[in-house]
């Protein structure tokens, strides 16, 4: 029973055949790096507005990014409470192995 739900845990970090490098740990870097940036008193204005606009960037993709690990931590939490009985009630692309 405890590796009933293990597939569905590797799914989130598989995209198709490829595993993916970056981990939200990642994320987490990338977004102080440019608060760093933001951050450096040496900016001209046009540097200034490139960061901003590079910024507003990163935010938009983070916040996907986030939405998406949430609804992965959903799933999860759904097979720890209920077993491997839900992975079929999940939609496939949650699920390793899949054809989606």
């Amino acid at each position: 029973m405890a590796n009933e739900g293990a597939g569905i845990t590797e799914a989130w970090i598989k995209q198709g055949d490829c595993i993916l490098k970056n981990k939200l740990i990642d994320l987490n870097n990338h977004l102080f790096a440019q608060l760093e940036r933001l951050g450096d008193e040496n900016l001209t204005a046009d540097r200034i507005d490139a960061e901003v606009k590079r910024t507003e960037a990163i935010v938009a993709v983070s916040k996907e990014i986030i939405a998406n690990a949430d609804i992965a931590l959903k799933g999860a939490r759904l097979v720890a409470e209920h077993g491997g009985t839900i992975v079929g009630h999940l939609p496939a692309t949650m699920i390793e192995g899949s054809k989606s």
